[in-house]
């Protein structure tokens, strides 16, 4: 009898060790402590969240909030280049530890990673001339016929699909190409965020791009995978400190011309 218990009492030792070891093995936090950089996967072709400048470094405010959080947690910085539809799957490989790329929170993404309180929010919905007529209702009538260039497999695209079938979609492999198409007059619109259309009204200033029809707020979120609850704590909290203590707001003024309000997740 003894002998079974001593037996138990190793079985359970054991288990108890290896279920430590497991924890310590899942907590990223104390892996980019210990080895002392964060990898960082962020856009380098959507202005103003993340692109390449006349230097060919990577700057926006995605690149600034990814500095403040590396600085933040004393750590170095490197910054991975990421695409839109590869952003993810970056992330759940482990060739970043975290995702700092205008990443909105959907109940599918949610599946596979952990979302951080919002640090920024803009608008998304579908831009164009002046000389097209905004919405004057909740649904984009005016825009029956016309033709508006997205990014294939985005949040607009699946919306746009799914509530405006008389809307002519040119669907494009990324923001770039879509944005791009509308420039060169092959699309009457382009659906994106405001923050990109922002910049690109800056760069393009006789295309007179404005809001034609709103589609809803969408707030950008830091990303980590599923199980990170540790890291993700402390992302919350540095970007909490970063509100209260206006570095945050100075981000979203030299990017977004504005200090915004933001929703909480």
């Amino acid at each position: 009898m003894r002998k079974r218990k001593s037996l138990l009492t190793v079985a359970a030792a054991a288990l108890a060790v290896l279920a430590a070891t497991s924890l310590a093995k899942a907590d990223k936090l104390q892996d980019v402590l210990g080895a002392g950089k964060l990898r960082v996967g962020i856009l380098t072709d959507a202005a103003p969240w993340g692109f390449k400048d006349d230097k060919g470094e990577i700057a926006g405010l995605d690149a600034d909030l990814a500095k403040l959080i590396a600085t933040d947690m004393g750590v170095k910085l490197e910054l991975v280049p990421v695409t839109g539809p590869a952003r993810i799957p970056s992330l759940l490989s482990d060739k970043i530890d975290i995702l700092i790329a205008g990443l909105g929170a959907t109940p599918e993404r949610a599946q596979q990673v952990m979302f951080s309180q919002p640090y920024a929010v803009v608008n998304l919905g579908v831009y164009g001339a002046k000389s097209i007529p905004a919405a004057t209702g909740k649904k984009p009538d005016n825009l029956e016929g016309r033709t508006v260039a997205v990014a294939k497999g985005t949040t607009l695209d699946v919306w746009l699909t799914d509530n405006a079938p008389k809307v002519k979609l040119v669907r494009f492999e990324d923001t770039p190409a879509a944005l791009a198409a509308f420039l060169a007059g092959q699309a009457d619109t382009f659906a994106e965020n405001s923050a990109i259309a922002i910049k690109a009204q800056e760069q393009n200033p006789t295309k007179e791009i404005e809001l034609k029809f709103l589609i809803r707020q969408s707030p950008a979120h830091v990303g980590v995978r599923q199980g990170e609850q540790n890291l993700l704590n402390w992302i919350n909290t540095d970007i909490f400190t970063n509100k209260l203590n206006g570095k945050l707001g100075a981000l979203q003024l030299k990017w977004f011309k504005e200090e915004q309000t933001l929703p909480t997740l």
